[in-house]
């Protein structure tokens, strides 16, 4: 136990983000979700994934949860920490997602209700585990490399996140018009 509760020397990440450097970290992993759940429904369903929810190739709660730890990482040096918000983080941005998803449009995109240890459905013990893998494999393999990718494409990328960000909100205004209507024409 002593070993968890032991001060990491340097985990590589900087202190200082510019919210365009936080929406390129959110963009990056939400198209890596987008791939991560596709290859998996490939392995696992032998099909894509098509859940209706954005019409481009983004899970905007696969960005959101290593965008909470890289920021939060910053404050905490010792892995005992790390862990618990590895596990924490991204359980609690499921969760969150699932209740407001089901609650804007009365669907359900994901159902662990039939696992042990699940919560509303939302989450289970088992897909946490999973999480806290993720983040580690996150925070030390893959964000080192984002961080040096973005230094390489910062200046476009300046230019072209506005461009993003509003087809972003285009699909998510597109989507929660498409469901709710679908939503009120099945409820009808």
């Amino acid at each position: 136990m002593s070993i968890l509760l032991r001060d990491i020397p340097h985990l590589g990440l900087k202190g200082n983000f510019s919210l365009n450097e936080l929406f390129f970290y959110f963009i990056v992993y939400s198209f890596l979700g987008w791939c991560l759940e596709n290859i998996y429904c490939i392995v696992v369903h032998r099909r894509l994934k098509e859940d209706k929810f954005l019409q481009g190739p983004f899970k905007p709660m696969y960005g959101f949860a290593p965008v909470i730890l890289i920021v939060l990482l910053n404050y905490v040096s010792n892995w005992f920490m790390i862990l618990i918000l590895s596990f924490v983080v991204p359980s609690l941005v499921e969760y969150v997602s699932g209740f407001l998803l089901k609650k804007f449009f009365n669907k359900q995109w994901w159902d662990y209700s039939k696992m042990p240890l699940s919560l509303n459905g939302h989450i289970c013990l088992k897909f946490s585990v999973y999480w806290v893998f993720l983040s580690f494999l996150t925070i030390y393999i893959i964000q080192p490399r984002i961080e040096l990718l973005y230094t390489r494409v910062m200046t476009s990328w300046d230019i072209l996140s506005p461009f993003i960000a509003v087809y972003m909100l285009v699909d998510l205004a597109y989507t929660y018009i498409y469901l709710k209507a679908k939503t009120s024409h099945t409820i009808a």
